[in-house]
């Protein structure tokens, strides 16, 4: 007989069922037995083997003729799967407990609202099974605290989650995640509550960013691994990911195994918040009304310099604190490096006017700060993000600069007045003196072009 290089679903069940009775065995070492085994022509790809695992649930589900195909049914109503997918993982992240009827229920829903009208299925038992096997989605846990990681299911998962990442090198793994951040909340109680109650309500569009870098990494001819939670804004489906695999913590977990909830967004936090305070004392300083007053445009501009200030070190030490990584990396403690920060931000607030000042703690992990990261996803945008048009609108918000641009001879007068009054005997004094020596030159050289420019008009 001619070997084959495709593999029936009863050969995929088998290779899974091989994988349990050998949990150690290397991904290219069962990649070789199913060449073996099967007398196939080639040897699967490991990327063969990991969707094959990946979809053990659905292989067992499968009756003897599904077995026997070499082909996986297709799904009848895939927008309708899609969509209802996506909800479900949106209740799982925001710990909502689920049963088989409200699902169905559900999918009712989603089925008028996509006017199938007599294709709308049965949503009989055998359907939800199916549906709930296909997308591997088990009974629903009802958790105790919203913060709390459940370690039986850390545990549980950490053998397979490591198996994935022992595919791809380290530079080719990614975290991603949202963060709130009032930008001009201030380190005070009763004025910060104020300033919540009206603050800005925006996050991380997802899905464009996704995409975007996706399409970056094919251009390079990279394939990476994207690992995320599943919080209601990370809706994957149907999106055109090329050279990306995306791989969703549990439920419940990621507070301990996810790289950005192990230091990276609190380390952003406290170098924006430093930024943002220096910021007050200056207009205390120099009388102004409303010292946490800040535009948008300067609020970003803070935000870029305080994710480029946050070292290579920093974040790997947060993926090591994970234990996701048996793997060599940079042994760096950079715990002194946060609490110097901290210190600062500390000796920042009380050199402020506030009558009832938050922690340190406080200012960096606002409840309400995540609470706008990952807020709810009606029916009628999820059923947008299933469908296969992209109607993204991008509107552009206005920035208002309450300060005029200052000419180019106001900046170098102000260089100027700064490095007269520093001491040179004070090594920091040096240091700051070369670095405004070196924005001096910057400025100048950009108008010496301009002034070149204008001459031809």
């Amino acid at each position: 007989m001619k070997p084959s290089s495709s593999l029936s679903n009863d050969q995929k069940l088998k290779i899974c069922h091989h994988k349990a009775a050998n949990p150690s065995i290397k991904q290219s070492a069962l990649a070789n037995w199913a060449m073996q085994e099967f007398k196939l022509s080639k040897v699967p790809t490991q990327g063969t083997i990991n969707n094959i695992l990946a979809k053990r649930q659905q292989y067992e589900s499968m009756d003897s003729t599904e077995l026997t195909s070499k082909r996986q049914r297709a799904v009848k109503h895939p927008e309708l799967d899609n969509v209802l997918a996506n909800w479900v993982l949106q209740c799982q992240a925001r710990r909502v407990a689920l049963s088989g009827d409200l699902i169905k229920e559900k999918a009712r829903q989603f089925a008028r609202q996509l006017e199938l009208g007599e294709r709308t299925p049965e949503f009989s038992n055998g359907w939800l099974a199916k549906f709930n096997i296909r997308h591997g989605f088990k009974a629903q846990k009802s958790y105790g605290e919203s913060g709390s990681a459940d370690l039986d299911a850390i545990d549980r998962n950490m053998p397979t989650i490591k198996e994935k990442l022992q595919s791809y090198s380290l530079q080719d793994i990614y975290n991603m995640d949202e963060t709130g951040l009032f930008y001009r909340m201030a380190p005070d109680r009763t004025i910060a509550r104020r300033q919540i109650e009206d603050g800005l309500d925006d996050w991380t569009h997802f899905q464009g960013m996704a995409t975007k870098d996706g399409s970056q990494m094919q251009n390079a001819n990279r394939k990476v691994l994207l690992l995320l939670d599943n919080a209601p804004s990370h809706v994957v489906r149907d999106l055109p990911l090329t050279n990306v695999q995306v791989f969703l913590f549990p439920a419940n977990t990621t507070s301990k195994i996810q790289p950005m909830d192990a230091g990276i967004i609190a380390a952003f936090k406290r170098r924006y918040r430093r930024f943002q305070l220096q910021d007050a004392i200056d207009r205390d300083e120099q009388q102004k009304a409303d010292i946490y007053k800040v535009d948008q445009l300067i609020a970003m501009k803070w935000a870029k310099a305080a994710w480029n200030d946050i070292s290579s070190k920093t974040i790997a030490n947060c993926f090591k604190h994970t234990g996701l990584f048996e793997r060599e990396t940079q042994k760096n403690e950079v715990g002194s490096e946060e609490q110097d920060i901290e210190n600062e931000l500390e000796d920042a607030i009380n050199q402020l006017p506030i009558s009832r000042p938050m922690s340190v703690h406080e200012l960096i992990n606002p409840e309400e700060e995540q609470q706008v990261a990952h807020k709810e996803i009606s029916d009628e945008d999820l059923i947008k993000l299933s469908s296969s048009q992209d109607q993204e609108e991008e509107e552009d918000g206005e920035v208002m600069d309450e300060n005029p641009p200052m000419s180019t001879k106001e900046k170098l007068n102000v260089l100027h007045s700064c490095i007269s009054f520093l001491d040179l005997s004070n090594p920091n004094h040096v240091i700051a003196h070369k670095v405004l020596r070196n924005i001096q030159f910057e400025i100048r050289t950009i108008e010496k072009k301009q002034t070149t420019l204008d001459r031809y008009f």
